[in-house]
């Protein structure tokens, strides 16, 4: 007997074993009136009306609806009310520029848009069939009691598509199946050690690779869902202190703020000796690391993937092996990416590139085979990223593809070298990350004047292209040069730009 896997699985579950239990606090300041505290019946019921709506505005099996929202409850339930009868769920990151969303929802071919009350200029800007702002509409989204067809479940149908940055201007849509979603979330919860006495908090933006799967393993285990809607350190020590938080996801950027925050936290950190941190974007220092387990008095562990592995790869975790150690060798040893999670196999090949296997893996990037055909070649997906696989642990050294992480989003230099060359007083351009104690990298240009165009300031470039990204993807400091490294042909030696800024550390990311 076959029976296929959904993410409809997870809140089925849910609501057969625990109606009754909190299934999401929902967060109380925002623009839209908040959900408030919902059991996982009540979860169950407004997936179904929503399912029920798409079902009567016509959107078939396989149709795109797109959702740009920070985190909210409204968000959470759209990951079944949505995909959970057979269409595709589109998390568009909530900073992007109307410009950005609507590429997204052109390339993507979403015949529904739902966005937060904050971007309801999108409504008008981007332009899709249908439109709604959650909260305004939400009787039209969630209020109705028919009851949808059933949905013939195929594992194989895409379940998400999510847009990243990677090597070209343009972002890519990567195509999740309900098979990837459901691994990812089945081996993630169980390495992370999910169960039904955790209560998670979203600190990780849902749209973030599906929140990394971690809106299906909490509900598969009815852990209770705690919505965080902007990130603050202080906000957080209070949220975990006042729901008895058991765990979160964060990147580095999100951990410095809370290291921070405990500076100034009267009496005992909240979940010290209780909560355990999940870390990726970017690899944290070995003090950093440090400071979470001594400081806070929390477990670390840290995981790396990508959107296209939805994302787990690896996981570094405490293991009995280490607890010998010394406290600065065991920090030391958890700052490794991780040994490959079940059903994970890895690679690096000659050119130093990670290469990855595992049924998390994208099934395409959506209308882009070429793009497919070379991160898949030799029936292996190719991170971009250089680094070593020793002793059953991969070490992340160096990123190969034209990538910048800060604060844990990813940014095309190619994307931004594009904006930037499309002012008319900007000859030439490379875009860089530098080392950046905060946001791991720091989005940098260097750029050539064309000298027979008026000359520009670092402001004037930062505005020009803020009117054409997101904020996160403008340079933070643009320095002014009267060459660029280049090779006999005319490319760009980025390695030699970036010398001078990662001079003294002995690895090419941060």
């Amino acid at each position: 007997m076959f029976y296929p896997l959904t993410v409809m699985d997870f809140l089925d579950r849910a609501v057969t074993v625990y109606p009754d239990r909190t299934a999401v606090v929902d967060e109380p300041d925002q623009p839209a009136a908040s959900w408030g505290d919902i059991t996982y019946a009540e979860l169950g019921r407004r997936a179904k009306a929503q399912a029920a709506a798409l079902e009567e505005w016509q959107v078939p099996a396989g149709g795109r609806v797109a959702i740009v929202s920070q985190n909210s409850a409204r968000m959470l339930a759209s990951f079944y009310g949505v995909s959970g009868w057979g269409r595709v769920l589109v998390p568009i990151n909530f900073r992007l520029s109307a410009a950005e969303v609507r590429y997204v929802i052109d390339h993507s071919g979403a015949e529904v848009m739902m966005v937060d009350p904050s971007l309801r200029h999108l409504v008008d800007e981007v332009g899709c069939k249908r439109s709604f702002v959650l909260g305004d509409d939400d009787q039209q989204i969630w209020g109705s009691t028919a009851e949808p067809r059933p949905w013939i479940g195929d594992e194989q149908a895409t379940a998400t598509i999510n847009y990243t940055s990677g090597t070209t201007a343009r972002p890519k849509g990567v195509q999740l199946t309900h098979r990837n979603n459901w691994l990812n979330a089945a081996v993630f919860g169980w390495q992370a050690s999910v169960s039904d006495r955790d209560v998670y908090l979203h600190t990780l933006p849902m749209f973030h690779a599906n929140g990394w799967g971690h809106p299906f393993a909490a509900t598969a285990m009815g852990a209770t869902h705690v919505v965080i809607r902007k990130i603050d350190g202080t906000e957080i020590l209070r949220r975990i202190e006042k729901h008895g938080v058991t765990y979160l996801c964060a990147a580095p950027a999100v951990v410095t703020t809370v290291l921070d925050a405990a500076k100034t936290w009267p009496g005992d950190i909240p979940g010290s000796g209780r909560v355990r941190i999940i870390v990726a974007g970017a690899p944290p220092s070995t003090r950093t690391i440090a400071r979470v387990r001594d400081e806070l008095g929390w477990e670390f562990i840290q995981i790396y993937g990508l959107t296209e592995t939805s994302p787990l790869l690896t996981m570094s975790r405490m293991r009995a092996e280490w607890d010998g150690l010394d406290p600065h060798q065991q920090a030391i040893n958890l700052g490794r990416a991780g040994a490959p999670a079940v059903g994970v196999r890895l690679m690096v090949d000659d050119e130093g590139e990670v290469l990855a296997r595992s049924n998390h893996n994208l099934a395409s990037y959506w209308d882009s085979p070429e793009a497919t055909a070379q991160a898949q070649a030799g029936d292996w997906f190719h991170t971009g990223d250089g680094g070593t696989f020793e002793d059953g642990y991969l070490t992340i050294a160096d990123r190969k593809k034209d990538v910048i992480i800060t604060g844990g989003e990813n940014v095309s230099s190619i994307e931004v070298e594009d904006v930037l060359t499309s002012h008319p007083s900007v000859r030439e351009v490379a875009v860089i990350g530098i080392p950046d104690e905060k946001w791991g990298e720091l989005v940098t240009a260097l750029v050539v004047l064309d000298s027979d165009e008026e000359p520009v300031d670092e402001p004037t470039l930062i505005a020009h292209c803020r009117e054409y990204l997101a904020g996160y993807k403008c340079p933070k400091r643009i320095e002014f040069r009267d060459q660029l490294a280049r090779t006999a042909t005319g490319k760009l030696q980025k390695f030699k730009l970036r010398a001078e800024f990662w001079s003294g550390h002995d690895r090419q990311i941060n």
